[in-house]
């Protein structure tokens, strides 16, 4: 009788994680954009940016680093849609766009202190 049970517990459990899988396009859009936070730099802009809007200078001058390295990272998280831009004069200023990552970074932050 337990058998039956726990096989029946096991499908229902199946079936529930069927109905919650995301297509296909979504999970390796979703794996894309933590492909995009696995990089420490583009942490760092991230953070950096988690206050407001920043030039390319500032951001480089926050993070450290030389000013085509940040270019080539802002442009990998424009391109994933983290982060979004606009200009002002002659300058471009960064944004954050999806507010979910920062969420996620913060949860990261507090779990390195997680000794579990």
């Amino acid at each position: 009788m337990k058998n039956c049970d726990e096989e029946e517990l096991h499908e229902e459990r199946l079936r529930r994680a069927l109905d919650k899988m995301p297509s296909d396009e979504n999970i390796e859009e979703m794996g894309l954009r933590f492909k995009a936070l696995s990089e420490s730099s583009r942490l760092k802009i991230l953070l950096a940016l988690s206050d407001g809007e920043l030039c390319v200078e500032h951001i480089t001058e926050a993070i450290g680093g030389n000013q085509s390295a940040v270019s080539h990272q802002l442009r990998i998280l424009k391109d994933n849609r983290i982060i979004k831009c606009r200009r002002s004069g002659k300058k471009i200023l960064y944004s954050i766009s999806d507010w979910h990552i920062m969420t996620i970074i913060e949860l990261s932050k507090e779990h390195l202190n997680c000794n579990e």
